[in-house]
C-alpha cells in the first residue's frame, strides 16, 4: 500500500475518506455553518472555479508534445480550457493560492510571468510568483509555440505569438472568474483507485530500483487519485480539483487536430454530466483533472488502444471520470481544515551543491541531454535510429553529430567539458543544452520551487516530470519531515503535480538514471537531480508552519526570453516554413461560407457520421476564443439552437489549402451523431473570417442543407 496515500485502496470503484480531522471550533458546528458573528471560521473561503480558452492557432503551428515536425495541426477536435482555482483563508483572505491547470504540454516561465503581469494590473498585491501555479495537464495534442526558452520552440519554427497569447489571456480569464467569484465554503478531500488507465511504460527503469523498496507497493504505477471537492455555503458542490498520474498521449503522434487529450475528455465528460444542457466553457461547475507524477505512466493499454486514438482518449477520459464520480459522490470524505500557505523560491539547478542522507556532497549538473532523449518512447519513437538503454557513444549521425558539437567548427551545442561528461556519468551527452545560448538559452538552469499548504493538504509543484518512483520518494520524503516537525499530524496529505510553471523535462531516480531509457536520459541536471529535489523541497516544510512569519529566499529570478524570442522568432532561419496568413481567397463564383459538399439528403442515426465541406477562410484569422467554428443546431420550436459546438468532441473541423498561390481553402465539418441525439431537423454551421490583401479580416458564415435524425 502506498504510504503517502496510506488510505489508498486497491480495488476500483471504492472511494475512502481520509482520517477525521480534529476540528479547530466548537465540534457541535459542522464545517461550512456560520459562527455567531457569522464569520466562516470552520470553513476555508473557496471559489467558484473558472474557466478560459487557450486554444491558440488550430492550423499551420507544430503541436507540442511529440516534438515531431510532420505534426502540423489542421484543425480542431476538442478546444483547449484553463480552469482557476483559488482557495483563500477565511479569517485571512490576503493568505490564497490560485491553482490553474491547463490543457496544455506544460507549464512555462515566460508564461507564467504574463499571467502575473495581467493579474498585477487587475489585482494589485494579490498575486504573487509565491501563490499563483500554472500546470499543463500533458496533452500531446495542443497548439505548440508559445515557450519562452527555444529548444521546444524548434520543432514549431519558433515563438508564437498567437499561441502565447491565447494561453496567457485564457489563464487569465480563468483566474479572473475565479477571483470575482470568491465565496465562503468548504474543502474535502478523498481518494480512490482507477484502474486499466496505465501502464509504465519503461520498466526495465523501474526494474533497477531496490526490491524491498518496489515490495512496499502494489505496482509500478500509481493507481490513486487524489480529489479535493469544492462546497459552497449552501451544500452544493461547485468543483473538484483532482490528481491523477497518466501522460497525454492517448491521441498518437500522426494526429494533427488540436485536442486536450484524456484529462480534457475526462474534464468535458464531468461537466457535462453535470450540465447538461450547457455548452462547454459556459459550465458553473468546473471539473479540475490535473496532471500527477506521470513521467515513466503512459495510457496506451487496453483494447481502446489496439482500435483507435480516439476510441483509447475517451476509455482513458472516462475511466478517470468514473473514479472522481465515485469521490464527488461519497459523503463521507474528510474535511480541509487549516491554514493556508504558499511557498516558492527559484533555485539554479546547473551547480546546485548539497549533503547527501549519507553525508556525502554533492553537485547537480549543467542541463544536458543524452542519447536515450533521442530514442523516444514507446508513445513517440525517436528519429535517425537512437534507441533508449543505450549508453554507448559510438553512434554517429551525421545530423547529430553536428547538434551535438562532434564537429566543433559548425556545432549548435557546445561539446561537452570532460568535467560535465563525468557529473553525468553514466549518461552519454547527445545535447550540451546548458551551454547552448545562442539565439538564447536553449533550456532552462533556474527552475521553480513551489509548494501550496491548505490545512493538512500539502501540494508539491514540480518543474519536470516525475517517475513513479521518484514521485513516491519525494512524497514521502515530505511527509515525513511535515510530521517530524509537527507541522501536520499523521493525517498529512501530500499530493505533487507538474510539469509547473517550467518544463525541465525528466526527473528519475538514481537507479532509473543509470539505465538511460528515455527518461533518465531527458533528466537534465544529473544523477543526484531527485535527491537535490528532495532536498529542496523538505527545507522549506518548516516555513510551511501554522505560525510560521517567514519564506524561503526567493533566489535567482531567470532571464526574460519574452523579448528576444519575439524579435527572432526564427524566421530568420526558418522564413519559408512559418509565415501568418498574407490573404484568402475564394475561386470564381464562389463566396466565403458557400457549400463545397453538401449533407448527404438521407435519414440519420446515431452512430453515423454527418459532413458538409465549405469553401473557407484561414482560421489563424480569428481563434475565435470563448467562441466556435462550427455548430450544430437543431430546430425546438421553430427556432435554431446550437447543441454542438467545437468543443465537443463528437465534432471534427479540418482545415485544407486548395491553392496557396491564390489563397483558397476548404473547411470540412463532421459529427458523429451520439446515442442520445434526439430526432429532429439539424443543419451544420460555420462561423469563419477571411483576409483581404489589404489587411482587413471580416467574418462570414455558412450553413448546410437541412437534414433529419430519425430516433
Amino acid at each position: 500500500m502506498v504510504q503517502w496515500y496510506p488510505q489508498v485502496q486497491d480495488d476500483p470503484g471504492h472511494s475512502t475518506a481520509l482520517p477525521p480531522v480534529e476540528p479547530q471550533t466548537s465540534a457541535s458546528r459542522q464545517p461550512g455553518t456560520p459562527s455567531e458573528d457569522g464569520r466562516f471560521t470552520h470553513a476555508n473561503f473557496t471559489s467558484l472555479p473558472g474557466t478560459g480558452d487557450v486554444t491558440g492557432p488550430i492550423v499551420e503551428t507544430n503541436m507540442f508534445g511529440y516534438a515531431s515536425l510532420p505534426q502540423t495541426d489542421n484543425g480542431l477536435h476538442m478546444r483547449q480550457w484553463a480552469r482557476a482555482f483559488v482557495i483563500a483563508d477565511a479569517q485571512t483572505p490576503s493568505e490564497r493560492i490560485l491553482f490553474i491547470t491547463a490543457d496544455i504540454w506544460s507549464g512555462d516561465t515566460a508564461v507564467r510571468k504574463g499571467i502575473l503581469t495581467k493579474l498585477e494590473e487587475l489585482y494589485p498585491g494579490v498575486y504573487s510568483e509565491s501563490n499563483v501555479a500554472l500546470v499543463g495537464t500533458h496533452s500531446h495534442s495542443g497548439v505548440g509555440g508559445y515557450t519562452g526558452y527555444l529548444l521546444p520552440q524548434i520543432t514549431s519554427m519558433g515563438f508564437i505569438r498567437q499561441s502565447y497569447d491565447a494561453v496567457v489571456q485564457g489563464s487569465v480569464r480563468a483566474a479572473t472568474e475565479a477571483h470575482e467569484l470568491l465565496s465562503p465554503g468548504t474543502l474535502s478531500l478523498g481518494n480512490t483507485s482507477v484502474n486499466g488507465a496505465a501502464v509504465n511504460r519503461s520498466p526495465s527503469s523501474y526494474l533497477a530500483n531496490p526490491k524491498e523498496e518496489r515490495d512496499r507497493y502494489p505496482g509500478d504505477v500509481d493507481s490513486a487519485m487524489s480529489l479535493l471537492k469544492f462546497t459552497d455555503a449552501s451544500g452544493e458542490d461547485r468543483g473538484f480539483l483532482s490528481f491523477f498520474a497518466v501522460h497525454g498521449v492517448s491521441i498518437y503522434e500522426n494526429n494533427t487536430l488540436i485536442s486536450s487529450d484524456n484529462k480534457g475528455m475526462a474534464a468535458h465528460l464531468y461537466e457535462s454530466y453535470k450540465e447538461p444542457s450547457v455548452l462547454p466553457g459556459k459550465h458553473q461547475f468546473v471539473a479540475g483533472f490535473t496532471q500527477a507524477t506521470s513521467g515513466d505512466i503512459t495510457p496506451n493499454t487496453g483494447p481502446g488502444y489496439q482500435l483507435s486514438d480516439f476510441k483509447s482518449n475517451e476509455i482513458i477520459g472516462t475511466r478517470q471520470f468514473d473514479a472522481a464520480r465515485t469521490l464527488m459522490e461519497d459523503t463521507k470524505l474528510t474535511p480541509v481544515e487549516g491554514p493556508i500557505r504558499s511557498l516558492h523560491s527559484y533555485v539554479d539547478m546547473s551547480n546546485y551543491t548539497f549533503i547527501l542522507t549519507n553525508g556525502t556532497e554533492v553537485t547537480t549538473c549543467s542541463p544536458a541531454l543524452g542519447y536515450g532523449f533521442a530514442g523516444g518512447t514507446t508513445d513517440g519513437p525517436g528519429a535517425f535510429s537512437f534507441i533508449q538503454g543505450d549508453n554507448t557513444t559510438t553512434h554517429h549521425n551525421p545530423f547529430w553529430d553536428v547538434v551535438k558539437g562532434e564537429r566543433t567548427d559548425s556545432a549548435v551545442t557546445a561539446p561537452p567539458s570532460q568535467e560535465e561528461k563525468d557529473c553525468h556519468w553514466p549518461k552519454p551527452i547527445l545535447l550540451n543544452v546548458g551551454r547552448a545560448e545562442k539565439p538564447y538559452q536553449w533550456s532552462p538552469t533556474i527552475v521553480d520551487i513551489q509548494i501550496f499548504r491548505v490545512g493538512q493538504l500539502v501540494m508539491l509543484l514540480l518543474p519536470s516530470e516525475f517517475t513513479t518512483m521518484s514521485g513516491r520518494r519525494l512524497r514521502e520524503a515530505v511527509k515525513i519531515r511535515l510530521v517530524k516537525e509537527g507541522i501536520i499530524g499523521d493525517d498529512a496529505y501530500v499530493v505533487a503535480s507538474g510539469p509547473a510553471n517550467t518544463y525541465s523535462h525528466y526527473t528519475t531516480t538514481p537507479e532509473e538514471y543509470a539505465i538511460q531509457r528515455y527518461e533518465g536520459g531527458s533528466t537534465l541536471y544529473g544523477p543526484h537531480q531527485l535527491e537535490a529535489y528532495i532536498d529542496l523541497y523538505t527545507s522549506m516544510v518548516p516555513f510551511l508552519a501554522d505560525n510560521a512569519t517567514t519564506s524561503p529566499p526567493p533566489g535567482p529570478e531567470p532571464e526574460d526570453l519574452l523579448d528576444k524570442a519575439i524579435s527572432l522568432q526564427l524566421r530568420r532561419v526558418f522564413r519559408s516554413l512559418q509565415k501568418g496568413v498574407v490573404y484568402d481567397g475564394t475561386p470564381m463564383f464562389k463566396k466565403f461560407g458557400d457549400i463545397v459538399s453538401d449533407v448527404e439528403n438521407d435519414i440519420y442515426r446515431s452512430g453515423r457520421t454527418v459532413s458538409a465541406v465549405f469553401q473557407g477562410a484561414n482560421p489563424r484569422n480569428n481563434l475565435r476564443l470563448e467562441e466556435t467554428f462550427l455548430a450544430i443546431q437543431h430546430v425546438v420550436g421553430g427556432t435554431w439552437q446550437t447543441v454542438r459546438t467545437d468543443a465537443h468532441p463528437s465534432t471534427t473541423f479540418t482545415w485544407k489549402r486548395t491553392n496557396k498561390p491564390l489563397g483558397h481553402s476548404t473547411v470540412n465539418i463532421s459529427w458523429v451523431i451520439e446515442d442520445s441525439t434526439p430526432g429532429g431537423t439539424y443543419r451544420i454551421k460555420y462561423f469563419g473570417d477571411s483576409k483581404k490583401p489589404s489587411g482587413v479580416i471580416s467574418p462570414f458564415q455558412g450553413a448546410s442543407s437541412t437534414f433529419t435524425i430519425a430516433v
